[in-house]
């Protein structure tokens, strides 16, 4: 016979009923049960909180238990609603589907643990704490995972395991901890794992140098493996782990691979040697690398030449050249990558031919590299062409070469502005040297709407250098379109670059100074400042040509307030004091502010008034007097003060010395102010394509303890040596007011003092 229901029901053990101990609330809740009254059976609605008077979850499940059991003993179908009767409980009556109901119920209780009495049944549930699950956990960490999947005897699981790990490294997650399992990984014939536990070494052996020691034996052994793969890869990572002591051990290995039989492992050793040298420069030359690096120069393969000419330019050692070893790179330049063609061009760059016919022939092998993608092949076969046409006598290959340097040249100005703004400090110096090379590609260097502001600058400076008669037009057409411009700096320099014109280009001096004239009456105070300051040089270029224009100036007298301006202005008023009626006014409107000015305009007044002096020695001695004793008695500045004192005793003991110093011809103005000295310019040219091109300064200028071999000014024709003479000539005329002083100061000071 089947069981009671409340004897199967007990039968049920205690490990299935959860039970959690809950303390007594403060409140104290009715448990109802049903009752049979007057042969009718009625039962009262419990509800969940009335269950919770019981201390146990235990005591709950019996008082549901039992209640069930009344219900089935006295068929009493019961209210709706009265219980919570679960979903999937279609039968009540059945003691399974009740057990299943009861269990579930009764899991709601199974979390807490406290309960609070200051709380209501209302917000009962809300202070149930069920943080304790957070620590029902048995994980351990990723840290603790990934180290027992590295242990794992499973490779696939291994392999993952470290990938995991280069993972976390790649995102920032310190996985050090796991050194020496992933170490215990090298010793696997998997490439890929290989390769990733190499990653994992390189960039947490400087961290753990120690730990980094356990994989030397490792390294020496794959250097030796039957796979070049492997061999490469041990002596890269070897050079990549910067620690001292794994250094010691490199050097064997290295030495090795150097004369391996595979190309690639000699390759990959020649860079290894390099990297070498920046850990430990003495132990690379005490071993001979160097001399191994040089031998790897005539290997067979054009990738070994190539990174063998790349170690050589990273420590700083030039190849010995010879007619054979140039053939080698000429010939490996052909099939090694773009960046080997840039370290062998440089190389070759060095190389003195014997003769012009060994210097034509270089050039004739290297000039296909002009139409290459990569704009640094570009530059570095531009410099050695010009290095080389330096030999060459005959005019016919000279003018083919340099028409071929345009269109790559060209170019290098569709590219992004970085790579336009590299090219154009390039372009400065290629037209300096040999202004031919692009004298019919102007408009390529005009500027466009969307062209970065140093762009833009670069561009006018190779505009004025490229002008001639032929082109003067549309040139100055171009400047006084950029002076309309709202960018003040590119207005600024488009105003000066007219009056720059007007000085390289005699003939059209005119046009110029009257598109300047035009750009002053806008009455826009930083284009008339920069008008003012270049009509000053057009003077001295054409004296006596354009002082119809001095009326004109002077009505903005009083709209200049930069230094530079102003003492312009002062030079116009002072060398043509005869022609102003009113010059000793306008002069004396600035002797009010006399200390406030900078020392520009204070020196450049000072002689000013000095020449009005000796002009009209009547009508300005009061004036004179003043200035000197301003300048003389009440200021700080030795330059002005002994330039004072030097016109003062010129003028107290011999007027007619003085006048012949002070109002002594001036020289002419040179064509171009700015002009690079020929030799640093011959040292800049080769060093074309390098940071040294792009700040017009040598190597040793901005690179501290740089030992760069300084270049040796090539033979030059007449012209090229004429050019250089003016060059030279103009950079020491061109400081007009300022650089002036300086000489006389020093000059006049000892006569002072020896006096």
């Amino acid at each position: 016979m089947p069981e009671p229901r409340q004897q199967q029901f007990d039968n049920i053990g205690d490990n299935q009923r959860p039970t959690a101990n809950l303390k007594d609330t403060s409140q104290q809740y009715d448990l109802n049960f049903p009752t049979k009254d007057a042969g009718t059976a009625t039962f009262s609605h419990p509800s969940e909180s009335s269950l919770l008077q019981c201390e146990t979850l235990q005591e709950i499940s019996s008082n549901l238990v039992e209640l069930h059991i009344k219900r089935e003993q006295q068929r009493i179908e019961p209210e709706k609603n009265w219980f919570p009767r679960p979903k999937n409980c279609s039968d009540p009556s059945n003691l399974n589907d009740l057990e299943s109901f009861i269990y579930g119920h009764l899991l709601r209780f199974s979390d807490m643990e406290t309960l609070d009495p200051d709380l209501d049944e209302k917000n009962w549930k809300k202070t149930t704490m069920t943080d304790s699950k957070y620590f029902a956990t048995t994980k351990k960490g990723e840290i603790f995972e990934l180290k027992a999947e590295l242990t794992s005897d499973k490779k696939e699981k291994k392999k993952e395991a470290v990938k995991k790990v280069i993972a976390s490294m790649t995102v920032g997650k310190d996985v050090s901890a796991l050194f020496p399992d992933v170490v215990n990984c090298m010793q696997t014939d998997n490439l890929e794992l290989k390769k990733l536990v190499y990653l994992y070494l390189m960039n947490y052996a400087k961290s753990q140098p120690d730990m980094a020691i356990m994989a030397v034996n490792t390294f020496v052994k794959d250097c030796e493996d039957t796979n070049p793969l492997i061999r490469a890869l041990a002596v890269r990572t070897m050079g990549c782990i910067r620690v001292e002591k794994i250094t010691e051990y490199l050097c064997e290995p290295l030495r090795r691979c150097l004369k391996d039989e595979d190309p690639y492992v000699r390759k990959t050793a020649a860079i290894c040697v390099a990297k070498l040298y920046d850990i430990n420069a003495d132990l690379v030359k005490d071993q001979g690398f160097i001399d191994k690096l040089m031998e790897l120069i005539s290997d067979s393969n054009p990738m070994v030449v190539a990174n063998a000419v790349a170690a050589l330019a990273e420590i700083n050692a030039e190849p010995e050249m010879n007619p054979s070893s140039v053939n080698k790179l000429l010939t490996a330049l052909n099939e090694c990558t773009e960046w080997g063609q840039v370290f062998i061009l440089d190389s070759l760059s060095n190389y003195d031919p014997k003769d012009e016919n060994e210097a034509q022939s270089i050039c004739d092998r290297v000039t296909p590299r002009l139409s290459h993608a990569n704009s640094a092949v570009v530059l570095s076969c531009i410099k050695v062409i010009m290095k080389l046409l330096e030999m060459l006598n005959n005019e016919d290959a000279v003018n083919s070469l340099v028409k071929k340097l345009a269109p790559p040249l060209v170019t290098l100005l569709s590219s992004e502005p970085e790579i336009q703004y590299v090219a154009l400090r390039n372009i400065n110096l290629i037209v300096q040297k040999r202004p031919a090379v692009l004298r019919n590609e102007m408009k390529v260097f005009f500027v466009k709407y969307n062209d970065p502001i140093y762009v833009k600058l670069e561009k006018l400076d190779i505009m004025i250098r490229l002008a001639n008669q032929q082109n003067i037009g549309s040139v100055l057409s171009e400047l006084k379109e950029y002076a309309t411009e709202v960018d003040v700096d590119f207005v600024r320099k488009a105003v000066r670059a007219i009056g720059r014109c007007a000085i390289k280009v005699e003939s059209a001096a005119e046009k110029c100074v009257q598109t300047l004239i035009e750009l002053i009456q806008t009455k826009v105070n930083y284009v008339v400042q920069e008008a003012i300051v270049v009509i000053k040089d057009i003077f001295r270029k054409y004296p006596n040509k354009y002082e119809g224009i001095i009326a004109t100036l002077c009505e903005n007298l009083d709209s200049l307030d930069e230094p530079e301006a102003r003492a312009a202005m002062i030079w116009v008023l002072g060398e043509y004091a005869e022609r102003i009626d009113n010059a000793d006014e306008l002069l004396e409107t600035f002797l009010d502010g006399f200390h406030d000015e900078s020392t520009q305009v204070q020196l450049q007044l000072l002689t000013a008034i000095v020449k009005l002096f000796l002009k009209k020695p009547t009508e300005t001695q009061d004036l004179v007097q003043n200035v000197l004793s301003l300048a003389t008695q009440d200021s700080d500045n030795p330059d002005l003060r002994d330039r004072g004192y030097i016109y003062w005793r010129l003028l107290s003991t011999d007027p007619a010395a003085a006048k012949e110093v002070v109002l002594a011809e001036k020289p002419l103005i040179s064509e171009e102010t700015d002009l690079l000295e020929p030799t640093l310019l011959d040292e800049l040219i080769a060093h074309i394509g390098s940071l040294a091109s792009v700040y017009h300064k040598p190597p040793a200028a901005f690179i501290e303890g740089s030992e760069m071999r300084r270049i040796k000014p090539p033979n030059r024709g007449n012209s090229s040596a004429n050019q250089g003479g003016s060059g030279t000539g103009e950079a020491s005329s061109s400081s007009s007011a300022k650089q002036a002083p300086s000489s006389d100061t020093e000059c006049g000071l000892n006569g002072w003092r020896s006096g």
